[in-house]
Formats: structure tokens, C-alpha cells, sequence
């Protein structure tokens, strides 16, 4: 008997929490556009979310300020999924989401297909250079600080006393660098959202220590294993270079969730790293430590480090925070190099980091009515860098991670197995060295 195919049907959720309330009578204020510069955020006020922190210190907090009682543990979730279809009630998406196709593709890893067919037409094109994880900011082109405030759902910020806070409105204070989570006008997925750091400083797309933290507090405040969190690095498929990280629900395990890992070092927080295994796309899983710093500053070295070599790349924070996938990849490059088949370029699929971790996003009705899993594969084997390029790219996170591996063990061990080929045995040999710097670790194999 042969598989069926699994449809997924997009469960609609009432707006149990709205707090961003307009009086249409009243006067516009500033320019009258509702935008978030100057001459309009001093008088804007919008709900703030303040999430627990962990390590907190009780010296200097004043509890009385807390005012989590009462608040359920998914208030996040309702808070993010209630704003989100307020919005879409206005009409402020630039089409229905909930209208997509979407399936799991018959096969062992359960691929995700879904067919969005308008979202290429509408969606922002890219307005830089592809061939450079690093860029300035440039504040002539679109960014977040030219969108309505009405596409802004919370304030993110940490807490004042490290236990949850909420309150329905809120000033904008520009000088307090706020985080803020916006609607994505063009999503993929219901409850797609966007996170930006420091909205008012205008980084560009490059991940940095602090902003990193951010994203998994988000993670681990939502509390819901189908909430994800998502980043591209430029080069890798991120259209705006205004610095944010994506999020979205999705009610079924990513395909990237299921594929088994070795684990190839340790460092001395506790982190493991470990390499992907029987998956297209050649990628290292990060997971554990002491403390969520430790986990954060463990990836976010290894994205600088990528971003210092110009090499492009996505990150899924999976799990509630608990397991962070990196994955560089090259697919960008094959293009701009014609090393890429003109059957796959006609899909017109841009494989970012929802692609790769196994959620295809198609544009025509033909590549979602014949879409399997030897389609998805074919696509993502394109994405990952060669057995070499990816023991050399091991080698610089690791370096930069003060992990060295033992000049006795031949390192392309750790690029095993070959991402073309699906599963293989593992037949590598055990090795383990041990240093001390800045991250003391343990390489294993």
C-alpha cells in the first residue's frame, strides 16, 4: 500500500488578546502616517512584554513592580497569536496565509511542502549584494524603522525584576534601545513574526552576542516546541539588511528536528556540538550548558566567526531554545557561478533557513503537486558546502571556539557522511582532544 499524503488544515485562533487599540476620531498625530520616526513615536504608546531572565541577581530589584501573578505560562503564545490575527482581521498581511496549501510530503523525514504562490510577487526584493555576509547600513533603503507602528505587536525587553511582566501600554523610548516583534506582512506560516533587536540603532544583519540572547529568551519564554526561531545571515537569503530573526508556529516536527547527530566536541559551559547526520545539508546541532549565556555565546562566536570569513549562513533555534542549529551554506554562490541546474533555478526557491530545515516554500502549483522527498533532497544537496569546504569551515569555528583537534586524527572525519549519498554507516574512528582558552573543550569522534 503506498503513503498518503498528509494535509495540514491551519487552525484559525480567536483574538483572545488585543491590546492595540485606535479611536479612528482621534487626531493624527505627527506626519499622520503612524510611522516610527521621530515626528511621530514621542507620543506612541504599545504593549510590553518583560521576560524572565535567568541568573538574577536579588540585590537592587524591587519585586513589588513584578506583575506576573495571574499571567498563564503560554501568555506569550497568546499574546504573540491574538495581536497576530487582530492584524490579519485589518488587513495588514499582503495575503492570506491561511489560505495556502500546505502537506507532508510521504517519506521517511516528512518533508513539509506548502504552495505560496503569491508570496514571491509581494514580497520585498532584495536591495543588496549577495556575495557579502557583511554590509553597512543604509538607511536609503527599506528598513524597519519605516513601517507602521500598527505592524508592531510588543515591546520584548527584559524584565525589571526577572519574573514575567506585561503591561498593555507602554512608551517607546528610543533612548532605552527597545526590542520590538512585528508582523512579517509577507508570512509563511500563521504567526509569523519578526523579532528586532535595538529596533532604533539600524544594525545591520550580523548576529552579535546580545541580540543572539535575545532571540533564545524568546524561545524559551514562548515555552512551545512548534514555535521556532530563524535567522539568514546575507548571502544566505535575509532580503532586508536591517538586523531581525524570524519566528513561526508550526504544528509538526521539521524534518532537520528528526535527523540523528554525533556529537564531535564539548566545551567546558557544558555545550555540546554536534554534527548532522543522514541530512542534505551539512550543519553543526549546539545543545546543554550551564547557563542560556553559555549556550548563546557558544553560537553567536560561531556566527561571528562566519560572518568574519564572509561565509554565508542560517541558524534554527529549535526546541525552546534547547537545541540551535548552524547551517552555512554556498547555494547563493552556485547560482551567481551557474553551477546550478536550470531545473531547480525554475522553482525559483530561495532555500533559507525555513527551506533547509525542511519546510518548502513553493511558488507553483506544479513543484507542490510533485513535490517528495527525493525533490526536497535533490534541492537541499545544492544548498550544503562540499565535504571539504565544510571540515574547513569546522575548523574556524572551532578555532575561534579555542577547540583544537589532534594533529595525530585526520580532521575531514569530521565531514562525514557525505550529504549527496543520504544515509551511510558510521565508520569513523574515536579521538579525543583537550585544550584550555578562552572555551576549553573536548573534540570527540
Amino acid at each position: 500500500m503506498g503513503e498518503s499524503t498528509m494535509m495540514l488544515k491551519i487552525k484559525r485562533v480567536p483574538t483572545v488578546v488585543s491590546n492595540y487599540q485606535k479611536d479612528e476620531a482621534d487626531e493624527p498625530k505627527g506626519c499622520g502616517r503612524n510611522c516610527l520616526k521621530q515626528c511621530c513615536i514621542q507620543a506612541a504608546k504599545l504593549p510590553l512584554y518583560g521576560y524572565k531572565w535567568k541568573n538574577v541577581s536579588v540585590k537592587g530589584t524591587d519585586s513589588s513592580n513584578c506583575v506576573s501573578k495571574g499571567l498563564p505560562v503560554s501568555f506569550l503564545d497568546s499574546l504573540v497569536l491574538g495581536e497576530w490575527e487582530e492584524r490579519m482581521q485589518r488587513g495588514l498581511f499582503r495575503y492570506d496565509v491561511t489560505a495556502c496549501e500546505t502537506k507532508v510530503i510521504p517519506g521517511e523525514y516528512g518533508f513539509i511542502a506548502q504552495l505560496n504562490e503569491g508570496r514571491h510577487l509581494q514580497k520585498r526584493p532584495t536591495e543588496f549584494r549577495v556575495d557579502k555576509v557583511l554590509q553597512p547600513f543604509d538607511e536609503k533603503k527599506f528598513n524597519f524603522t519605516k513601517i507602521g507602528q500598527e505592524e508592531i505587536v510588543f515591546q520584548f525587553e527584559a524584565s525589571e525584576c526577572g519574573e514575567v511582566q506585561f503591561f498593555p501600554e507602554a512608551p517607546i523610548e528610543v533612548e532605552n534601545r527597545p526590542n520590538v516583534v512585528a508582523i512579517n506582512v509577507s508570512p509563511i506560516e500563521y504567526g509569523h513574526v519578526l523579532l528586532i533587536p535595538r529596533i532604533f540603532e539600524c544594525l545591520p544583519q550580523r548576529i552579535d552576542h546580545e541580540s543572539f540572547l535575545l532571540a533564545l529568551h524568546m524561545a524559551v519564554e514562548a515555552a512551545n516546541p512548534y514555535f521556532r526561531l530563524g535567522y539568514n545571515s546575507l548571502g544566505a537569503f535575509a532580503t532586508i539588511n536591517h538586523l531581525h530573526f524570524q519566528a513561526y508556529y508550526l504544528a509538526v516536527p521539521f524534518p532537520i528536528e528528526k535527523a540523528p547527530t554525533k556529537e564531535v566536541a564539548t566545551l567546558s559551559s557544558g555545550v555540546k556540538i554536534s554534527r548532522l547526520l543522514q541530512y542534505p545539508v551539512r550543519g553543526l546541532v549546539f545543545e546543554g550548558g550551564q547557563t542560556l549565556d553559555d549556550l548563546s555565546k557558544a553560537v553567536s562566536d560561531s556566527c561571528i566567526c562566519l560572518q568574519n570569513n564572509n561565509i554565508p549562513h542560517n541558524v534554527l533555534i529549535s526546541d525552546c531554545g534547547k537545541r540551535i542549529f548552524l547551517l552555512p551554506q554556498c547555494y547563493a554562490e552556485k547560482q551567481a557561478l551557474g553551477e546550478v541546474s536550470a531545473e531547480l533555478l525554475d522553482t525559483q526557491v530561495n532555500p533559507a533557513v525555513w527551506e533547509i530545515s525542511g519546510h518548502m516554500v513553493l511558488k507553483r502549483k506544479k513543484d507542490f503537486e510533485e513535490a517528495s522527498e527525493q525533490n526536497a533532497w535533490r534541492l537541499l544537496a545544492e544548498v550544503s558546502l562540499s565535504g571539504e569546504r565544510f571540515q574547513e569551515v569546522n575548523t574556524l569555528i572551532f578555532d575561534a571556539l579555542s577547540c583544537r583537534v589532534d594533529e595525530s586524527t585526520n580532521p575531514a572525519q569530521l565531514d562525514e557522511p557525505d550529504a549527496e549519498s543520504q544515509p551511510q554507516d558510521d565508520k569513523e574512528a574515536a579521538y579525543q582532544a583537550m585544550v584550555t582558552r578562552k572555551h576549553e573543550c573536548i573534540v570527540q569522534q
